[in-house]
């Protein structure tokens, strides 16, 4: 049966339209003050990693050696994609491919220990910059932010999802 605009009661009512209004504005914000400062971090290793390389070291170091299509699948991005971003990680030492021990026609990608030491570096400038950012919260604030933001993250994957695409940055569910 067809339904009408109102007929079909969204999120939207009279209510929260402003909240949701700021809430899409801050997100937008958001959006562009990651980019521009990419959340790289602080002093020399600040913005010496993007976001992709990141992002596919972590999930390598968090899920351990895969293939192209797996770790395509988890990221949720196509396998070109992956091959298009892990080739300078491999070129400059800090992903290993090799042979997957059942079938060695296939490739596995493991994060190399240089690549190991490197993402450790990256990630403890990034943990210095959340700490600054949210040095007058108090740490229940600092939980929840996190609760809320890993929860919108998942929200949005999933929605992303089921339009056939998801997002490469989606945290794994714990």
């Amino acid at each position: 049966m067809p339904t009408t605009p109102e007929m079909s009661m969204d999120m939207t009512t009279v209510g929260d339209t402003g909240l949701l209004d700021t809430l899409q504005h801050e997100v937008a914000v958001f959006a562009r003050r990651a980019e521009q400062t990419r959340l790289g971090g602080v002093g020399q290793v600040r913005n010496s990693m993007d976001r992709a390389a990141y992002l596919l070291l972590n999930r390598l170091d968090r899920e351990g050696p895969m293939g192209v299509k797996a770790l395509a699948a988890s990221m949720g991005i196509d396998s070109s994609t992956v091959t298009r971003q892990v080739a300078p990680l491999v070129d400059t030492g800090l992903v290993k491919r090799t042979s997957h021990p059942e079938d060695g026609r296939a490739v596995v990608l493991q994060l190399s220990p240089r690549g190991a030491a490197r993402l450790e570096e990256v990630r403890s400038s990034r943990r210095q910059l959340m700490a600054e950012l949210t040095q007058d919260w108090a740490p229940e604030e600092r939980e929840h932010f996190c609760m809320l933001l890993t929860r919108f993250n998942r929200a949005l994957s999933a929605r992303m999802s089921v339009q056939g695409t998801a997002p490469a940055d989606q945290p794994p569910a714990s």
